[in-house]
């Protein structure tokens, strides 16, 4: 992965973003990691591995046991699980 101080990421902001197409970017700021930049392409892949990971939690699912994820916090705040 490459890698670039904060600084030299705002100085070359558009080299960055040429380079980012190829590779990700590690960015770090006082000699620690702070960020990874990453291409909109690797980006939707990421999240679509993610869509494929939820989907195949939940595959075998029965209906009965979904209920809408407002009405669950609201019973998480009403204490029903405590």
């Amino acid at each position: 992965m490459f890698t670039l101080n904060a600084n030299e990421a705002k100085t070359n902001f558009g080299k960055m973003l040429l380079k980012v197409q190829s590779e990700p970017i590690e960015i770090k700021k006082n000699g620690n990691p702070v960020a990874v930049i990453v291409s909109s392409e690797e980006y939707n892949r990421f999240e679509e591995l993610k869509m494929e990971l939820v989907r195949s939690r939940f595959e075998n699912i029965d209906e009965d046991d979904l209920m809408d994820g407002n009405d669950f916090l609201d019973e998480l705040d009403s204490g029903k699980y405590d």
